[in-house]
């Protein structure tokens, strides 16, 4: 199998994406196109990518693009308990958690783009931004109380899964954007953080050195 993804740095769909593929555990290959780079803007590195985005996995030569679609596709190659838990009131929840995380909160994704190089301490979010956040921290909330605690393990429904995969992206902007939440959600995104995936996805997209400034915020503080 191989995964095309975008820029680590600001690709959040990408990361999805990828880290799917990390929880398979099943042999892949990362290849990175350049957004906005001049092959992509005439479409030359977008030959092999159905819809024209980030991310596509080719697997036996047959593509599966869109995050979710993805994640999908190596739950049924890789077997659904790697992503969803068994409990059926659980896997309910984690369906729409990850379904509303797909399909919603648009004002915090176009008001803090993902973003791995640089962190926003005098940021401050706009009252439809923090709408999104305080019902992303319930959702977390619930599903920790109800699931995760029942398995004594610190992910949303116990093992990690499909649910922190798609909630991924918006651990780093409450992290890029210093977005107050409260100790159970931050708690959480440090774990999310420190995952072994995270680490290897972060540190690749600190040393990436490309010239990207679509999503470019004012006052950012470059990471070390």
């Amino acid at each position: 199998m191989k995964i095309i993804i975008g820029n680590r740095t600001y690709s959040s769909w990408s990361l999805r994406g990828w880290l799917a593929a990390k929880q398979s555990l099943l042999p892949f290959e990362t290849e990175l196109r350049v957004m906005d780079s001049p092959d992509w803007i005439s479409g030359a590195a977008k030959t092999d990518m159905p819809s024209g985005k980030v991310p596509v996995l080719w697997d036996h030569g047959e593509p599966v693009w869109d995050s979710m679609a993805i994640l999908l596709h190596l739950a049924d190659k890789a077997g659904h308990d790697r992503f969803w838990p068994r409990d059926v009131p659980a896997r309910m929840l984690a369906y729409a958690m990850c379904a509303e995380m797909h399909s919603g909160f648009a004002p915090l994704r176009a008001g803090c783009p993902m973003d791995l190089q640089h962190h926003y301490p005098d940021f401050v979010p706009t009252a439809e931004v923090m709408a999104d956040v305080r019902r992303i921290e319930s959702l977390w909330e619930q599903a920790l109380a109800r699931f995760g605690a029942e398995t004594g393990e610190p992910w949303l429904f116990g093992r990690f899964g499909a649910a922190d995969i798609m909630f991924a992206p918006v651990c780093t902007r409450i992290d890029t954007y210093h977005l107050p939440v409260g100790l159970t959600a931050r708690a959480y995104v440090d774990r999310v953080l420190a995952h072994p995936f995270m680490q290897e996805w972060t540190q690749a997209a600190l040393a990436e050195d490309f010239d990207f400034t679509r999503y470019d915020v004012p006052g950012g503080v470059k990471r070390a």
